[in-house]
């Protein structure tokens, strides 16, 4: 679940070009793991790459922006999806269907999971990242029910939303929120969510 176009619809520079920006990824996720976010620097994530540190800028823009390079894919398709939705598709309707498609967790998803058990900062700044979505959300809930700015259901609803998917990402990384959840037990529970907000939102848009 991605943004990027296949591999194998890219041309010959752009492959090499994704084949090292995920040997990056790789290597520093790797570092991260073994040595703590916070101790990693780039330059022993270029050297652990095989690169120059200065050919690090041409793909990422800091450690942070290397963790979190699959969580800005599925953010940015989630956005896309919001605003290119078939009409009769709810905001509701279009979460469903991308949480729907996400993949049980591979190694490296595994090992960014690690890195933010261990780091309470970073999970912080998962939270804050989610947060970014809740104007976005609010802005098509609001399409959904013809609301004008001063409507408050639009962003009580992307409030909601975000509380959710906040709750079970805290479960999935176990951050300090009881035992940590499976991935189709994280799944399941917030699909039961948004089934119920998709009842409240039918109901505000009859009235």
């Amino acid at each position: 679940m991605s943004v990027e176009r296949s591999p194998a619809k890219l041309g010959l520079r752009e492959r090499k070009k994704l084949q090292q920006r995920e040997a990056i990824a790789a290597a520093a996720l790797r570092l991260f793991a073994e040595r703590g976010y916070d101790e990693t620097t780039l330059a022993e994530i270029a050297d652990a790459a095989g690169i120059s540190p200065r050919t690090i800028f041409a793909y990422y823009e800091s450690k942070q922006d290397i963790l979190f390079c699959e969580e800005a894919a599925y953010l940015e398709q989630l956005k896309h999806m919001l605003e290119q939705r078939p009409a009769g598709t709810t905001t509701v309707d279009a979460l469903r269907e991308l949480i729907s498609t996400v993949p049980p967790p591979d190694e490296q998803a595994m090992l960014r999971k690690q890195i933010l058990t261990s780091n309470p900062a970073l999970q912080m700044q998962t939270r804050a990242r989610l947060g970014q979505l809740e104007p976005v959300f609010a802005e098509s809930i609001a399409k959904d029910l013809g609301a004008g700015p001063d409507d408050i259901r639009p962003p009580l609803l992307a409030a909601v939303m975000i509380a959710a998917l906040t709750a079970v990402r805290d479960r999935l990384v176990e951050a300090d929120a009881g035992e940590p959840m499976t991935h189709e037990q994280a799944m399941g529970t917030l699909d039961e969510v948004l089934v119920f907000m998709r009842g409240g939102l039918d109901a505000m848009q009859r009235d």
